[in-house]
This record gives C-alpha cells, structure tokens and sequence, in this order.
C-alpha cells in the first residue's frame, strides 16, 4: 500500500475541522492526515476562536449548525478579519444555502453528505490556489480527464470528483502509464495488484466494463478491445492539459 502522507505536496498545511459531529471529524481527520496535513479539530465556534488564537491554520472546514454561534457567523468574521479560507461542510444543501455562505465569505460549499475523498479534493484544490510554491504533483491528462497518481483521484473534465473503487483505480493507473500500448489480461492484473494476485482474467473485463461507464465511453472508444491480445488506452497521456 502506497504511503499518500509520503507522496502529498501538502506536508505542513494546516486544517482545522470545525464539527459537532464526532464521526465526521474522525472520518475527515483520517482521510486529511493520510495524506500528509496536519489536523486540528473544534467542536463549537468557541473552541475554533482558542485553537486559532493558538495555532497557525492554513484552511478552516466549517460546519453551519452547531450549538451557540452558528457556523455562517465565524465564516463571516473570519473573512472580515481576513483569515484562512474556509470550507463550509453543511446539512443546508439548498441553492439558496449554498449561495449565502460563498456571499458571506466562504471560499466553497459542500452539502453533506460527501465522501472524504471529495473534501480533501477541494481542500487541495483550495491550498493550491493559496500557495504558489506548492511542488508539482503527480498528475496526467487524457482527453480532458485529469488523474491524480498521488492521491488516486480522477476528475472529469468539469473538474468534479469521479468515484472509482481501488481496483478500477489501479487498472486505469496501469492504462495511462502505458498509454496506446496492448496490454494482456496478465500485464494489467500484475501491474494492478502485483505478481502474487489471485485475480482471475475475468475480473480484469468487469473492471474495465466499469470504468468505461464512468469514463463515459463505451465500446472501444477509449480503453480499446484488442482480439486475442488484451486491451489499450487509445488516447494520448501528457502532463499538461494545453496538449490535449
């Protein structure tokens, strides 16, 4: 298993979690922390003033409803006294929710619930734009989708987190580093789960059946059926997106 806290740009940055929720706080601290960022958590607005007057924070996620002051209040004074950028995590999914917390100064909304993996993206997404010596990562370009090797995720090409399960995840990860190349059953199943896999040529066909799916591209449009030999990724794979 990949070490992502080894392999993240993120090392050194700073998130505090601001939650009432303990199983959320847990889930997200779990998923930050793998992959490299340090973590701090408050249960309550009063908790996030001491942790900030006591800890630098480079990114605060926000929950709206929480006892006492409520999430939309700390987000509004943190931006007018010019703070970290905020993530508001909330239950107000609404439109009309969404739009008065970006107003009042949040940097994104996301509507609970969601997964780890997109919070993490956007956090990412966030420090990035906030930090102009970051170190290039990981990262690849095929027919406007954009893969993350360093953190597993694949983003369409509107920018949004597609889900992929571990194993679609590491058989597509063997596609774009061999790009138009044939590929047999046997490579992508050692090259996706190792020489001592017990995996079956048939699983390699329903993983590639499902990301197709997602891929959005059916038949052999872009992960192309080779008779007798196996399969290969017909697009080009580059590390720019202008090349694409």
């Amino acid at each position: 298993m990949r070490n992502d806290a080894m392999t993240s740009p993120a090392i050194g940055a700073t998130v505090l979690i601001v939650d009432d929720d303990a199983v959320i706080l847990a889930g997200l601290r779990l998923s930050l922390e793998r992959r490299g960022y340090r973590v701090v958590t408050a249960n309550n607005v009063p908790e996030m003033d001491r942790v900030l007057s006591t800890n630098p924070v480079d990114l605060v996620i926000l929950d709206i409803m929480m006892p006492g002051e409520d999430g939309l209040s700390a987000c509004r004074r943190l931006a007018a006294t010019g703070g970290p950028p905020v993530i508001i995590l909330s239950a107000l999914g609404e439109e009309e929710d969404r739009i008065t917390g970006l107003e009042i100064g949040a940097d994104h909304y996301l509507s609970k619930p969601c997964s780890p993996r997109e919070v993490v993206a956007h956090v990412r997404t966030l420090l990035r734009r906030n930090d102009t010596n970051e170190i290039p990562r990981n990262v690849l370009f095929f027919r406007g989708w954009r893969i993350d090797l360093d953190s597993n995720e694949l983003f369409d090409i509107d920018g949004v987190l597609v889900h992929l399960t571990d194993g679609e995840f590491s058989v597509l990860r063997v596609f774009v580093e061999r790009p138009r190349r044939v590929l047999s059953r046997d490579q992508l199943l050692q090259g996706a789960r190792g020489s001592d896999s017990e995996a079956f040529d048939r699983a390699i066909d329903i993983q590639i059946s499902r990301l197709r799916r997602k891929l959005r591209a059916p038949g052999d449009s872009l992960i192309r059926t080779v008779r007798n030999e196996g399969y290969m990724l017909a697009a080009a794979v580059s590390p720019s997106a202008i090349a694409q």
